[in-house]
């Protein structure tokens, strides 16, 4: 069972010390002393951007897909499945804490992901749900160490957590405020501490980062950007393009941004450079000329007819 958060408040980084709680002394160690100690290498839930005893944060402008995305990555979690381009390597327990949804709409999006998917977790307790609108007085404000307190007993072995979102869920202080995200990173690193993983859902702002202070993303392993591509169309539903703007222990093909798509219970990506041949051939197809796709696009011409070339022998080959 998690240990419950035992500081009653925090100030930035400086711990309000409770004096009626035992403490075990600090440890310091040499650095020959904790060059020579063994860590276990990190594992993965969903390589390579969610690690055990890891932090992430996956955020969007509205309507874009954020819970989409959120209960994807919990069910590939819970059976050691593929979700978009990762692979989840084992199978692990879930938690998932809902502020939002209506109970008939995340019933609605599980089963459709429950329908579509190739495998299911090896028991049923892998995927538990504590969301607001079973609830009489709704979710509990994590930003408190009351709310807190009153969601630790449902965490049981849950190795991952996922917060949907941020500003349902942790309610209280002002979010452009460093001081009112110093509550729930603590109890977010508390939870590291236990061997779990969190990762929160949240909001954009109007500029398309993050709602809020940038503090948030101080702890994150991973901060992944879902954005609507330039020829989103309101019928193509939950589309996306994924961008990593924080990557720590990942780079190269795995950090590169791509697209990501649901049609039909069913996900699908592409690489960014596909993604606007596919788009330069449908104009071209259209009869912009390809001057005026390149104004569109900012590039030159000649790289808007390698595009649709490119395209061409795609639709070749298939």
């Amino acid at each position: 069972m998690p240990r419950n958060l035992d500081s009653a408040a925090r100030s930035g980084d400086a711990e309000v010390i409770r004096p009626d709680v035992f403490r075990p002394p600090l440890e310091v160690v040499t650095l020959p002393d904790f060059l020579r100690r063994t860590f276990p290498p990190r594992s993965m839930l969903l390589a390579p951007w969610l690690p055990l005893k890891g932090l992430a944060m996956a955020f969007s402008p509205r309507g874009v897909g954020k819970t989409h995305f959120a209960l994807g990555v919990a069910y590939a979690v819970a059976t050691g499945g593929y979700f978009l381009k990762w692979k989840a390597p084992a199978p692990r327990k879930v938690l998932v804490l809902d502020g939002e949804m209506p109970a008939s709409v995340l019933q609605e999006r599980l089963s459709e992901i429950v329908d579509k998917a190739d495998k299911e977790p090896p028991a049923d307790d892998y995927v538990r749900i504590l969301a607001a609108d079973l609830c009489e007085f709704g979710l509990p404000d994590l930003s408190t160490k009351e709310g807190q307190d009153a969601i630790a007993p449902h965490i049981g072995d849950a190795e991952l957590i996922i917060v949907d979102n941020l500003s349902t869920i942790c309610r209280s202080g002002k979010e452009n405020e460093s001081e009112s995200w110093a509550t729930v990173q603590a109890w977010a690193l508390q939870m590291r501490r236990e061997g779990r993983s969190v990762l929160f859902i949240h909001h954009a702002g109007k500029g398309g980062e993050q709602r809020g202070t940038s503090k948030r993303e101080d702890v994150m392993d991973s901060v992944l950007k879902l954005s609507l591509p330039e020829d989103y169309s309101p019928a193509d539903g939950a589309r996306f393009v994924v961008t990593f703007t924080k990557s720590r222990g990942f780079h190269g093909p795995d950090a590169e941004p791509f697209e990501a798509g649901l049609r039909d219970g069913a996900w699908s990506t592409k690489d960014i450079e596909d993604a606007l041949a596919a788009q330069a051939y449908e104009l071209s197809q259209d009869g912009m000329t390809q001057r005026q796709i390149a104004h569109q696009f900012n590039c030159s011409p000649a790289k808007v007819n390698r595009m649709i070339g490119r395209h061409k022998e795609a639709i070749a080959c298939r």
